[in-house]
């Protein structure tokens, strides 16, 4: 194929060459490109940008190296170029606060869900009777223990423990019903 392509290059048959190029080469400076910019549409259009490249500069062409490893030189510059290119490097930042909008207005959405959770958790509590009501607080809202809350209600620990048995009913229930 190195023959053919060189014995093309002498007899300045640049529009043979640049098909044979295109057959021979297109594919792997596609995949080149891509693993530069990571966009395939992108990839393509700077494929055909660089083999219009190379077709302009087959005149100059000095035959120092292979036209592979030419072609493939015009191709890692012409995406070094394109990757500090303005164009790229504002779309980079644009893509960059847009990603950050859209993690702050995810998040935003998840405060408003736990909050509105919250609030229907609370209402929720506030609906069971109030012996339930003042174990379910102290435990999950304060943190006492059930012998902190025996005492502090003057309460026998096992009356506790019965109402913690019914609480976790009625905290079920409650689960139930929000699902």
């Amino acid at each position: 194929m190195n023959d053919l392509l060189f014995t093309l290059v002498e007899q300045e048959e640049y529009e043979i060459l640049l098909e044979e190029a295109m057959n021979e080469y297109g594919q792997s400076i596609l995949q080149l490109v891509y693993s530069y910019v990571r966009n395939s549409t992108v990839s393509e259009d700077l494929t055909q940008e660089i083999f219009v490249k190379f077709y302009n500069s087959l005149p100059t062409y000095s035959k120092q190296s292979s036209l592979k490893t030419w072609l493939w030189r015009i191709a890692i510059n012409h995406c070094k170029d394109y990757l500090k290119s303005w164009y790229v490097r504002k779309m980079q930042f644009i893509e960059h606060i847009h990603t950050m909008f859209e993690s702050s207005k995810e998040m935003i959405e998840e405060e408003m869900v736990k909050k509105e959770e919250s609030e229907e958790l609370v209402q929720n509590v506030m609906s069971l009777p109030l012996k339930y009501r003042e174990l379910i607080y102290l435990h999950y809202f304060e943190g006492y223990t059930i012998k902190e809350i025996a005492e502090l209600l003057s309460i026998n620990s096992n009356t506790i423990y019965k109402l913690w048995i019914g609480s976790y009913i009625c905290k079920c229930s409650v689960h139930w019903h929000r699902a």
